[in-house]
Order: structure tokens, then sequence, then C-alpha cells
């Protein structure tokens, strides 16, 4: 059974793909790296996928679900950062109202950092596939005043990263990722 996080490594054309999307690969990265640093080995796998070609189409994300699509019910919840990885504020969420309700309960936990709201639906490219065929599915949310900003602008460069709110989201990231891998069941579709 798997608990996939991810983020996309392609960028547009003119940007160097800073915070569209490294920051969400650099937090899906962060977060498997913390959980491993910390010595915790949970009940699932915890799987990362820096996609490709989402910016082109999302052909990457097509290839990997036709891929891997037979073995979709070992899916327990697919989770994408596309958005920036600016100051987190909570979670998308789209799967059943049971699983909300456990993914709210989890979402707890991230009182000490003031980020706890779970969100109506997920967005993502790269897991809209698996989503549409009833995989739960998260996405990140932050604040995106500025995320238009650097938008597939040359602006999007590393000095976008403010390496304080990258840490927020990679904690949001790896509370969520390890908590659902780590749980007796997997959530309910």
């Amino acid at each position: 059974q798997v608990v996939l996080v991810s983020g996309h490594l392609d960028s547009w054309d003119v940007g160097q793909g800073a915070m569209d999307d490294g920051g969400g690969a650099f937090i899906s990265w962060e977060a498997l790296s913390l959980i491993k640093d910390l010595g915790l080995r949970p009940k699932r796998t915890l799987r990362l996928v820096l996609w490709t070609g989402e910016e082109q189409g999302g052909v990457g994300a097509k290839q990997y679900y036709q891929l891997h699509k037979e073995n979709i019910s070992n899916f327990d919840i697919v989770m994408e950062s596309d958005e920036g990885t600016f100051k987190p504020s909570g979670l998308g969420f789209t799967g059943s109202a049971e699983a909300r309700d456990i993914v709210r309960e989890i979402m707890t936990l991230l009182q000490p950092i003031n980020v706890t709201a779970v969100y109506n639906t997920a967005d993502g490219t790269d897991i809209a596939f698996w989503m549409r065929d009833g995989v739960p599915g998260a996405s990140l949310q932050d604040d995106i005043n500025k995320y238009f900003w650097f938008h597939h602008s040359q602006g999007d460069t590393m000095t976008v990263q403010d390496p304080n709110q990258m840490n927020l989201c990679a904690a949001v990231w790896t509370v969520v990722s390890y908590v659902i891998a780590d749980m007796e069941d997997m959530l309910p579709r």
C-alpha cells in the first residue's frame, strides 16, 4: 500500500521553476527525509514522485498512471504541492466524508504551527487521474498572494522561497503523509 507525495520538476520556458514547482518537489523530498531521519517506519510505503512534463500537459503523470493504475486499490492517498510553498494554511482534500473526518483529525496535530484547515477540494494536474478514479487526494494550501507575481516568469527563482515558510510546508507534508501511512487501515473511499 502506498502514500504518494509529489511535486513537479519542470518549469515554464522563461522561469527556473523554483516556486513552480521546485518548492513542491523540495517539501515532498524533505517529508520523506525527515521521517527517515527520525527513524520512523510507517506501516505503508511512502513514495516520492517528482513529476515531469506537467507544464506540457501532464505527460509524466499520464505515463505514471498508465503504469500503476492496475494497483489503484493499493494507493491510500495521492498528495501534490503545486501552488508554491509560501505560508501554509491547510490542506485541500478530495475524498469521502469519512476520510475527510480522519484528515480533519490529523490536521489538529498541526495546531502548534496554526495550520489546521481542510478545504473542500484538492487540486493537482499530476494527481487528477487518481482522484477521478476514487483515490483520496490532498494538495497543500498556502498564501498565494505573491504566487502570480512570479508564476511562469523570469522572477521564479530561489530568492522567492522563504526557508521558514518552506519548513512549515514541509512540516504539514510530513505529518499528514506519515500519519496516513501509519494508520491501521487505509482511508475509506
